[in-house]
C-alpha cells in the first residue's frame, strides 16, 4: 500500500542562535546550514525511509533551490512525477533559528508553494487509485487542502491533516474530510481555545475536535507523548526518554511514521506507539530531512 502526500517543498535556511532573539535584538550566531525541508516533503522523505512507497504532489521553483530539493526527494526514493517545477515563482524557504535549548523559531516565506491549486488538484486526482493514505498539511493555500481532502475522501482513501502551521478557524468542509487529525500541543491550543498542557485537557481537546467531524484526533504532547481518541477510545502513549538536539521536524517525523505504519495495516494504537518512536529518533539529530530515522534505526531503537 502507498502513501501521497500533497505539500509544500522548502529549502531550510537554518541558523544556530545561544537563544532566540527577542524583537529588535541583534544576535552572533555559531553555525549556519542549508537543509532541505517544507513539511510535505518532510513527511513524505520520513514515509520513504521506512521503506513505504510514497508520491509527493506539490510544487518546487524553477531556480537553484528547486533542482537541489528535487534531486534530495528522488535520492530518497520519493515519487517525484507530479512535483511540479514553477517557471514563474520561487521555492519556498523557511528561515530557523535554533537555540542551545533546541527551541525553534521557523519564518516560512511559501514561494511556489503559495500557488498551489487547480492544476496540482488534477495531478492528484490521477495518483488517487494507487494509494491509501493521503497525508496533509497547511503550508498551501487552504483552499487547496479541503478540495484535496473532499477528492481523497470520495476515492475512500484515509485522510490525515497536520494542522500546521496553526490556522484558525478550520473551515467546517475540512473537519468533515478526514479521518485523522494531528496537532500539537499549540495548535491543538489555538484550534479549541484553552490550555493543552497535560493528559486532561488534551482529552478535553481531542474530545471537542472529534464533535466537529474528526474521527479520530492524535494530539502530539512533546516530552509526555502523544495521546489518540478514537472510535475505540482514548489511548496514551508515553515519550521514548531522549535527548532532544533539535526538533524542527519532529511533528513531520511522527505524520510520515504515522502514516507509513497505517499503510503497512498497523493497529492504530501500535501505529501512534510508532510513530512516537519515529519523532523521538528525529529530534536526536539535527535538521529536518537529515533527522528522518530509516526503517533499520527505527527497528534497532524499539
Amino acid at each position: 500500500m502507498s502513501v501521497l502526500v500533497f505539500g509544500s517543498t522548502n529549502m531550510d535556511l537554518v541558523a544556530r542562535t545561544p537563544h532566540l532573539p527577542k524583537p529588535g535584538e541583534t544576535l552572533i550566531g555559531h553555525g549556519f546550514e542549508m537543509i532541505p525541508g517544507g513539511k510535505g516533503a518532510n513527511q513524505a522523505v520520513a514515509v520513504a525511509r521506512l521503506g513505504v512507497p510514497v508520491q509527493l504532489v506539490g510544487r518546487v521553483g524553477s531556480d537553484g533551490f528547486g533542482a537541489t530539493l528535487l534531486e534530495g526527494l528522488q535520492a530518497d526514493g520519493v515519487g517525484c512525477d507530479r512535483l511540479w517545477i514553477d517557471p514563474h515563482n520561487p521555492s519556498g524557504v523557511a528561515l530557523i533559528a535554533v537555540d542551545d535549548a533546541s527551541e525553534n523559531h521557523i519564518i516560512v516565506i511559501p514561494g511556489a508553494n503559495g500557488q498551489v491549486g487547480a492544476e496540482d488538484l488534477d495531478r492528484l486526482k490521477t495518483a488517487l487509485p494507487e494509494a491509501q493514505i493521503l497525508l496533509l498539511q497547511l503550508e498551501i493555500p487552504l483552499a487547496a487542502v479541503v478540495a484535496a481532502a473532499q477528492l481523497a475522501q470520495q476515492a475512500g482513501l484515509t485522510v490525515i491533516l497536520d494542522p500546521a502551521p496553526a490556522q484558525t478557524p478550520l473551515p467546517e468542509a475540512l473537519y468533515r474530510a478526514i479521518d485523522i487529525l494531528t496537532p500539537n500541543q499549540s495548535e491543538a491550543e489555538q484550534l479549541v481555545g484553552f490550555p493543552v498542557t497535560d493528559w486532561d485537557n488534551a482529552t478535553h481537546a481531542a474530545q471537542v475536535l472529534h464533535q466537529r467531524g474528526v474521527p479520530i484526533v492524535i494530539i502530539k504532547l512533546g516530552k509526555l507523548g502523544a495521546l489518540c481518541l478514537s472510535p475505540d477510545g482514548v489511548v496514551q502513549v508515553p515519550a521514548f526518554p531522549v535527548e532532544a538536539i533539535d526538533t524542527v521536524a519532529a511533528g513531520d517525523a511522527f505524520n510520515g511514521g504515522l502514516a507509513a505504519s497505517l499503510a503497512e495495516g498497523l493497529p492504530l494504537p501500535e501505529a501512534t506507539y510508532q510513530a512516537t518512536a519515529v519523532a523521538a529518533l528525529s529530534v536526536m539529530q539535527a535538521g529536518a530531512q537529515p533527522s528522518l530515522p530509516t526503517r533499520d534505526a527505527l527497528v534497532d531503537f524499539l
